[in-house]
Protein backbone atom coordinates (compact mmCIF):
# COMPACT_ATOMS: atom_id res chain seq x y z
CA UNK A 1 0.00 0.00 0.00
CA UNK A 2 1.26 3.33 -0.88
CA UNK A 3 0.14 6.89 0.51
CA UNK A 4 1.29 10.31 -0.61
CA UNK A 5 2.81 13.29 1.64
CA UNK A 6 1.88 16.40 -0.44
CA UNK A 7 4.68 17.83 1.17
CA UNK A 8 8.26 17.22 -0.67
CA UNK A 9 11.38 15.34 0.79
CA UNK A 10 13.29 18.23 0.02
CA UNK A 11 12.35 22.18 -0.75
CA UNK A 12 11.98 23.22 -4.39
CA UNK A 13 13.04 26.51 -4.29
CA UNK A 14 13.28 28.29 -8.15
CA UNK A 15 14.60 31.39 -8.74
CA UNK A 16 13.39 32.00 -12.29
CA UNK A 17 11.76 30.35 -15.41
CA UNK A 18 14.47 28.45 -17.87
CA UNK A 19 12.47 25.99 -19.95
CA UNK A 20 15.75 24.63 -21.87
CA UNK A 21 17.03 23.57 -18.03
CA UNK A 22 14.15 22.18 -17.66
CA UNK A 23 14.27 20.26 -20.70
CA UNK A 24 17.31 18.86 -19.98
CA UNK A 25 16.10 17.95 -16.41
CA UNK A 26 13.93 15.34 -18.06
CA UNK A 27 16.86 13.46 -17.91
CA UNK A 28 16.36 12.35 -14.38
CA UNK A 29 12.51 12.16 -14.98
CA UNK A 30 11.66 9.93 -18.26
CA UNK A 31 16.01 8.91 -19.06
CA UNK A 32 17.09 5.58 -18.76
CA UNK A 33 19.19 7.38 -15.42
CA UNK A 34 16.14 8.61 -14.23
CA UNK A 35 14.39 8.43 -11.00
CA UNK A 36 11.20 6.37 -12.80
CA UNK A 37 13.64 4.23 -14.23
CA UNK A 38 15.63 3.21 -10.68
CA UNK A 39 11.86 3.45 -8.75
CA UNK A 40 10.69 0.65 -10.97
CA UNK A 41 13.97 -1.37 -11.16
CA UNK A 42 13.84 -1.85 -7.33
CA UNK A 43 10.23 -2.42 -7.19
CA UNK A 44 10.09 -5.28 -9.24
CA UNK A 45 13.20 -6.51 -7.42
CA UNK A 46 11.58 -6.16 -3.91
CA UNK A 47 8.58 -8.01 -5.16
CA UNK A 48 10.71 -11.20 -6.21
CA UNK A 49 13.20 -10.81 -3.40
CA UNK A 50 13.06 -13.69 -0.68
CA UNK A 51 15.93 -11.90 1.70
CA UNK A 52 13.47 -10.01 4.40
CA UNK A 53 16.38 -7.80 4.82
CA UNK A 54 17.10 -6.72 1.19
CA UNK A 55 13.37 -7.23 0.15
CA UNK A 56 13.15 -4.02 3.19
CA UNK A 57 15.56 -1.76 1.63
CA UNK A 58 14.54 -2.06 -1.75
CA UNK A 59 10.95 -0.75 -0.88
CA UNK A 60 12.35 1.58 1.53
CA UNK A 61 15.02 2.68 -1.66
CA UNK A 62 12.19 2.30 -4.51
CA UNK A 63 9.91 4.04 -2.38
CA UNK A 64 12.02 7.24 -1.96
CA UNK A 65 13.09 7.05 -5.72
CA UNK A 66 9.41 7.79 -6.46
CA UNK A 67 9.47 10.88 -3.97
CA UNK A 68 12.75 12.18 -5.83
CA UNK A 69 10.63 11.60 -9.38
CA UNK A 70 8.32 14.45 -7.90
CA UNK A 71 10.69 16.54 -7.04
CA UNK A 72 12.37 15.97 -10.12
CA UNK A 73 8.79 16.68 -11.71
CA UNK A 74 7.81 19.50 -9.77
CA UNK A 75 11.53 21.31 -10.87
CA UNK A 76 10.37 21.01 -14.13
CA UNK A 77 6.95 22.26 -13.58
CA UNK A 78 8.58 25.40 -11.80
CA UNK A 79 10.86 25.93 -14.47
CA UNK A 80 8.77 25.50 -17.27
CA UNK A 81 6.04 27.88 -15.64
CA UNK A 82 6.37 31.51 -16.90
CA UNK A 83 6.93 29.94 -20.74
CA UNK A 84 3.30 28.17 -20.07
CA UNK A 85 1.83 30.95 -18.99
CA UNK A 86 3.14 32.96 -22.09
CA UNK A 87 2.48 30.20 -24.55
CA UNK A 88 -1.14 29.21 -23.05
CA UNK A 89 -2.20 33.25 -23.31
CA UNK A 90 -1.01 33.82 -26.30
CA UNK A 91 0.50 37.21 -24.70
CA UNK A 92 3.41 37.43 -26.74
CA UNK A 93 3.85 37.68 -30.70
CA UNK A 94 4.41 33.86 -32.13
CA UNK A 95 7.95 34.31 -33.33
CA UNK A 96 9.09 36.45 -29.76
CA UNK A 97 7.16 33.11 -28.04
CA UNK A 98 9.22 30.42 -30.33
CA UNK A 99 12.61 32.60 -29.78
CA UNK A 100 11.94 32.82 -25.51
CA UNK A 101 11.10 28.92 -25.20
CA UNK A 102 13.87 27.58 -27.69
CA UNK A 103 16.55 30.53 -26.59
CA UNK A 104 18.54 27.47 -25.11
CA UNK A 105 19.15 25.79 -28.11
CA UNK A 106 17.56 23.01 -27.24
CA UNK A 107 14.22 20.66 -28.02
CA UNK A 108 12.19 22.53 -24.98
CA UNK A 109 9.86 23.64 -27.29
CA UNK A 110 8.97 20.40 -27.37
CA UNK A 111 7.74 20.04 -24.02
CA UNK A 112 5.55 23.03 -24.23
CA UNK A 113 3.84 22.75 -27.28
CA UNK A 114 2.86 18.54 -26.72
CA UNK A 115 2.83 18.32 -23.16
CA UNK A 116 1.55 22.01 -22.31
CA UNK A 117 4.85 22.51 -19.71
CA UNK A 118 4.80 19.84 -17.91
CA UNK A 119 7.01 16.95 -17.09
CA UNK A 120 6.34 14.40 -19.79
CA UNK A 121 7.93 10.37 -19.51
CA UNK A 122 10.86 11.11 -21.52
CA UNK A 123 14.38 12.24 -21.63
CA UNK A 124 15.91 15.22 -22.87
CA UNK A 125 15.32 14.45 -26.55
CA UNK A 126 12.10 13.56 -26.32
CA UNK A 127 12.59 9.65 -26.60
CA UNK A 128 9.77 8.20 -24.34
CA UNK A 129 10.58 6.31 -21.70
CA UNK A 130 10.85 2.36 -21.77
CA UNK A 131 10.81 -0.57 -19.30
CA UNK A 132 13.65 -1.43 -21.52
CA UNK A 133 15.55 0.81 -19.00
CA UNK A 134 15.29 -2.25 -16.17
CA UNK A 135 17.87 -4.78 -16.35
CA UNK A 136 16.88 -6.65 -13.15
CA UNK A 137 17.62 -10.58 -14.04
CA UNK A 138 16.77 -12.13 -10.18
CA UNK A 139 20.08 -13.10 -9.65
CA UNK A 140 20.63 -10.45 -6.16
CA UNK A 141 24.10 -10.14 -6.67
CA UNK A 142 23.86 -9.39 -10.66
CA UNK A 143 21.31 -6.84 -9.39
CA UNK A 144 22.93 -5.37 -6.60
CA UNK A 145 25.93 -4.69 -8.61
CA UNK A 146 23.74 -3.19 -11.06
CA UNK A 147 22.38 -1.21 -8.64
CA UNK A 148 25.22 0.38 -7.46
CA UNK A 149 26.48 1.12 -11.04
CA UNK A 150 22.81 3.01 -11.82
CA UNK A 151 23.76 4.77 -8.77
CA UNK A 152 27.13 5.77 -9.65
CA UNK A 153 25.30 7.08 -13.31
CA UNK A 154 22.85 8.77 -11.61
CA UNK A 155 24.70 10.71 -9.39
CA UNK A 156 27.08 11.96 -12.76
CA UNK A 157 24.08 13.28 -14.22
CA UNK A 158 22.72 14.60 -11.58
CA UNK A 159 26.49 16.64 -11.14
CA UNK A 160 26.10 17.38 -14.59
CA UNK A 161 23.17 19.22 -14.06
CA UNK A 162 24.30 20.95 -11.32
CA UNK A 163 27.02 22.42 -13.46
CA UNK A 164 24.27 23.91 -15.85
CA UNK A 165 22.68 26.37 -13.76
CA UNK A 166 23.38 29.32 -11.52
CA UNK A 167 20.05 29.28 -9.53
CA UNK A 168 20.61 28.96 -6.22
CA UNK A 169 17.57 26.88 -4.97
CA UNK A 170 17.81 24.28 -8.12
CA UNK A 171 21.41 23.65 -7.48
CA UNK A 172 20.79 22.53 -3.73
CA UNK A 173 17.58 20.50 -4.64
CA UNK A 174 20.00 19.00 -7.33
CA UNK A 175 22.75 18.39 -4.43
CA UNK A 176 20.06 16.82 -2.12
CA UNK A 177 19.07 13.84 -4.91
CA UNK A 178 22.67 13.53 -6.16
CA UNK A 179 23.50 13.22 -2.54
CA UNK A 180 20.98 10.27 -2.32
CA UNK A 181 22.58 9.03 -5.33
CA UNK A 182 25.84 8.00 -3.15
CA UNK A 183 23.93 6.87 0.08
CA UNK A 184 21.40 4.19 -1.90
CA UNK A 185 24.84 2.91 -3.39
CA UNK A 186 26.13 2.94 0.22
CA UNK A 187 23.20 0.54 1.06
CA UNK A 188 23.74 -1.62 -1.97
CA UNK A 189 27.13 -2.17 -1.67
CA UNK A 190 26.92 -2.74 1.73
CA UNK A 191 24.19 -5.27 0.75
CA UNK A 192 26.24 -7.14 -1.58
CA UNK A 193 29.42 -7.72 0.68
CA UNK A 194 26.61 -8.83 3.34
CA UNK A 195 26.05 -11.99 0.70
CA UNK A 196 29.24 -14.14 1.17
CA UNK A 197 30.69 -15.55 -0.99
CA UNK A 198 29.53 -12.99 -3.46
CA UNK A 199 31.67 -13.84 -6.77
CA UNK A 200 31.35 -14.66 -9.03
CA UNK A 201 27.53 -13.77 -9.46
CA UNK A 202 25.16 -16.99 -9.66
CA UNK A 203 25.46 -20.46 -8.26
CA UNK A 204 27.48 -22.06 -11.18
CA UNK A 205 31.61 -22.23 -10.57
CA UNK A 206 33.59 -20.71 -13.79
CA UNK A 207 35.69 -23.52 -15.40
CA UNK A 208 38.72 -23.02 -13.47
CA UNK A 209 41.50 -23.29 -16.98
CA UNK A 210 39.81 -20.23 -18.18
CA UNK A 211 38.72 -17.85 -14.78
CA UNK A 212 42.10 -16.25 -14.66
CA UNK A 213 43.36 -15.58 -17.50
CA UNK A 214 43.72 -12.81 -19.61
CA UNK A 215 43.83 -12.63 -23.28
CA UNK A 216 46.12 -9.68 -25.02
CA UNK A 217 44.04 -9.51 -28.01
CA UNK A 218 44.72 -6.07 -28.87
CA UNK A 219 48.77 -5.38 -29.24
CA UNK A 220 50.72 -2.40 -30.16
CA UNK A 221 51.06 0.94 -29.57
CA UNK A 222 48.99 1.62 -25.94
CA UNK A 223 49.46 -2.30 -24.07
CA UNK A 224 49.60 -1.33 -20.79
CA UNK A 225 49.81 -3.86 -17.63
CA UNK A 226 48.26 -3.25 -14.58
CA UNK A 227 45.94 -5.21 -11.49
CA UNK A 228 43.58 -5.66 -14.26
CA UNK A 229 45.70 -8.48 -16.28
CA UNK A 230 48.89 -8.62 -14.00
CA UNK A 231 50.81 -11.69 -13.46
CA UNK A 232 50.18 -12.06 -9.73
CA UNK A 233 46.43 -12.23 -11.10
CA UNK A 234 46.19 -13.52 -14.21
CA UNK A 235 47.94 -15.88 -16.83
CA UNK A 236 48.86 -12.97 -19.39
CA UNK A 237 48.28 -14.67 -22.92
CA UNK A 238 50.01 -12.31 -26.00
CA UNK A 239 50.96 -15.82 -27.84
CA UNK A 240 48.70 -15.95 -30.98
CA UNK A 241 48.29 -19.19 -31.35
CA UNK A 242 48.16 -20.00 -27.70
CA UNK A 243 44.73 -17.51 -27.89
CA UNK A 244 42.88 -19.65 -30.90
CA UNK A 245 41.40 -23.89 -29.99
CA UNK A 246 42.36 -22.60 -26.20
CA UNK A 247 39.85 -26.01 -25.16
CA UNK A 248 42.67 -28.11 -27.20
CA UNK A 249 40.60 -28.64 -30.20
CA UNK A 250 41.39 -27.55 -33.67
CA UNK A 251 39.00 -24.49 -33.27
CA UNK A 252 36.63 -25.11 -36.05
CA UNK A 253 33.35 -25.87 -36.33
CA UNK A 254 30.66 -29.18 -37.10
CA UNK A 255 27.24 -30.23 -36.40
CA UNK A 256 25.49 -34.23 -36.49
CA UNK A 257 23.23 -33.94 -38.87
CA UNK A 258 20.13 -36.74 -39.95
CA UNK A 259 20.58 -38.05 -43.67
CA UNK A 260 16.44 -35.80 -44.54
CA UNK A 261 18.82 -33.08 -42.73
CA UNK A 262 21.86 -33.08 -44.68
CA UNK A 263 19.57 -33.87 -47.90
CA UNK A 264 18.29 -30.39 -47.90
CA UNK A 265 21.16 -28.72 -46.52
CA UNK A 266 23.04 -30.22 -49.59
CA UNK A 267 20.06 -28.99 -51.72
CA UNK A 268 19.94 -25.23 -50.79
CA UNK A 269 23.56 -25.35 -50.91
CA UNK A 270 23.56 -26.02 -54.75
CA UNK A 271 20.18 -23.98 -55.32
CA UNK A 272 21.86 -20.68 -54.00
CA UNK A 273 25.71 -21.56 -55.13
CA UNK A 274 27.57 -18.38 -56.38
CA UNK A 275 29.59 -18.61 -59.95
CA UNK A 276 33.04 -17.31 -59.06
CA UNK A 277 33.58 -16.89 -62.56
CA UNK A 278 30.80 -15.08 -63.41
CA UNK A 279 30.88 -10.63 -63.90
CA UNK A 280 27.22 -9.78 -63.87
CA UNK A 281 26.15 -5.81 -64.77
CA UNK A 282 24.39 -4.59 -61.61
CA UNK A 283 22.14 -1.61 -61.39
CA UNK A 284 24.46 0.43 -60.09
CA UNK A 285 26.88 0.15 -63.11
CA UNK A 286 23.60 0.86 -65.13
CA UNK A 287 22.53 3.68 -63.49
CA UNK A 288 26.34 5.12 -63.86
CA UNK A 289 25.51 4.57 -67.24
CA UNK A 290 27.83 1.63 -68.11
CA UNK A 291 26.35 0.04 -71.25
CA UNK A 292 26.62 -3.44 -71.31
CA UNK A 293 28.84 -5.24 -73.40
CA UNK A 294 27.41 -7.49 -76.50
CA UNK A 295 26.39 -10.53 -75.25
CA UNK A 296 26.11 -9.26 -71.33
CA UNK A 297 23.15 -10.79 -69.69
CA UNK A 298 21.37 -8.00 -67.49
CA UNK A 299 20.24 -9.63 -64.14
Amino acid sequence: MFVHNKRLQYTVRVSESNPGLANLMLEQFGGPQGELAAACRYFTQYLGEDDPGRKDMLIDIATEELSHLEIIGTIVGMLNKGAKGRLAEAVEEEGEIYRAITGAGNDSHLTQVLYGGGPPLTNSAGVPWTSAYIDTIGEPTADLRSNIAAESRAKIVYERLIALTDDPGVKEALGFLMTREVAHQKSFEKALYAIAPNFPPGKQPPVPEFASVYYNLSQGAGDLRGPWNSDENFTYVSDREAQVAVDGGDGLFSVKLTSDEDEVVQQMATRTASDPQSDPTTGAELGMGQAPEAGTIVR
